[in-house]
C-alpha cells in the first residue's frame, strides 16, 4: 500500500456548511490558499445551492473568482441541478460535483426528492458539462447507513454509482455521511461497487462520528482505493444528517499515511496552521486528534 495517495481536501465545503455562522469570503478564500500551500492542490470550495437551505455556502462565487489566481490547484463546487451549473460556470467553474444518495430517506431531506428524480436533475448537467469539457465527480451519500432508512444495501450502492458512472461522472466519491460503517462493512460495499467500476476511479468520503473513520480508510486501501476525501481539523458535518459530526480530519489521515509510508505530498506543519487560523475564526478548537496532540506539543514546548 506504498502508492501515493490523493486526498481530496473538503474543508472549505463540506466542513464548513455545517457551522452555524457563516464564515466570510475573505476567510474563506484565506484557507483555501493556505491548505494549497500546504500541499492539497484539489479542493472543494464550495456549493451552488440554495443559500436559504445553506445559507454558509452563500457567495461560493465570489469564494471561486477569489481563488483563480492561485496555480497549480484544482477547484471543485457542487451543483445540485442545471441552475446551479450555470452559476458555477458563470463564476468560472472547471470541475463541478453532483450528488445523490444510497437511500430515499436522506434524499428526500438532502436535496428534497428521490433518488430517481435525482438522477433526472443530474443528466443535463452532465450532458452540458460533456459539451463544455468540465469533468463531474459524483457524491453518494450514505453508503454505510441511512438516519433514516438504517442499513444500506452494499447493492444499492453499487447500483447507484453504476449509474452516475455510466452518465459520465469520472470519479464516484462513496460517502459515510452518519459516520456508522466498520471495517468489513466497508469492504464489502467497496467490492459491491468495484465490481463494476475500477477502484482507482472510486474515492472514500467517511466521517468519524462513531471514531471508524481511518480503520475504515485502511480497509478501502486494501481493497486499492486511493483517493480519499478529508476535511482539515475535522470541521463540518451534514446539516441534513441529524448526529453525523465532520469528516475525518485530513490532519489525522496525513499522519497515518505518511506513518506507514504512503506519499501525501502534504506539509503537516502548514496545514496545521491552516487549520489553526480557521479554528481561531469558528471559536473553537479543531477535532482532529492529531492536530490537537501537535498543538499540545507546541504549547509544552513554548517557554
Amino acid at each position: 500500500m506504498s502508492d501515493p495517495v490523493r486526498i481530496i481536501e473538503m474543508g472549505p465545503r463540506d466542513g464548513l456548511q455545517n457551522e452555524k455562522t457563516p464564515v466570510n469570503v475573505e476567510a474563506r478564500i484565506a484557507f483555501i490558499e493556505a491548505l494549497v500551500a500546504a500541499g492539497l492542490d484539489t479542493v472543494e470550495v464550495g456549493a451552488f445551492v440554495s443559500p436559504k437551505a445553506i445559507p454558509q455556502m452563500a457567495s461560493s462565487d465570489a469564494v471561486l473568482r477569489g481563488v483563480s489566481h492561485i496555480k497549480g490547484a484544482e477547484f471543485h463546487v457542487l451543483v445540485p441541478n442545471e441552475k446551479g451549473y450555470d452559476a458555477a460556470r458563470a463564476a468560472g467553474a472547471k470541475v463541478v460535483s453532483v450528488f445523490a444518495a444510497a437511500s430515499e430517506g436522506f434524499s428526500r431531506a438532502n436535496i428534497n426528492c428521490t433518488i430517481a428524480e435525482s438522477i433526472e436533475r443530474f443528466k443535463p448537467v452532465l450532458t452540458r458539462a460533456k459539451d463544455d469539457g468540465v469533468p463531474v465527480r459524483g457524491y453518494i451519500s450514505c453508503v454505510l447507513g441511512c438516519p433514516f432508512d438504517g442499513e444500506i444495501k452494499p447493492k444499492a450502492v453499487a447500483d447507484l454509482a453504476s449509474t452516475l458512472w455510466d452518465l459520465g461522472c469520472y470519479e464516484i466519491s462513496l460517502g459515510d455521511t452518519i459516520g456508522v460503517g466498520t471495517p468489513a462493512k466497508a469492504k464489502e460495499m467497496l467490492r459491491a461497487v468495484a465490481a463494476n467500476i475500477p477502484a482507482a476511479k472510486v474515492a472514500m468520503h467517511f466521517h468519524d462520528t462513531y471514531g471508524q473513520a481511518l480503520a475504515n480508510l485502511y480497509a478501502g486501501m486494501e481493497e486499492g482505493v486511493r483517493v480519499i476525501d478529508a476535511a482539515a481539523g475535522g470541521l463540518g458535518g451534514c446539516p441534513y444528517a441529524p448526529g453525523a459530526t465532520g469528516n475525518v480530519a485530513t490532519e489525522d489521515v496525513v499522519y497515518m499515511l505518511e506513518g506507514m509510508g504512503v506519499r501525501t505530498g502534504v506539509e503537516m506543519e502548514k496545514l496545521l496552521a491552516a487549520t489553526n487560523v480557521m479554528s481561531a475564526v469558528l471559536g473553537k478548537p479543531p477535532v482532529s486528534r492529531v492536530a490537537s496532540a501537535l498543538n499540545a506539543k507546541k504549547k509544552r514546548a513554548t517557554p
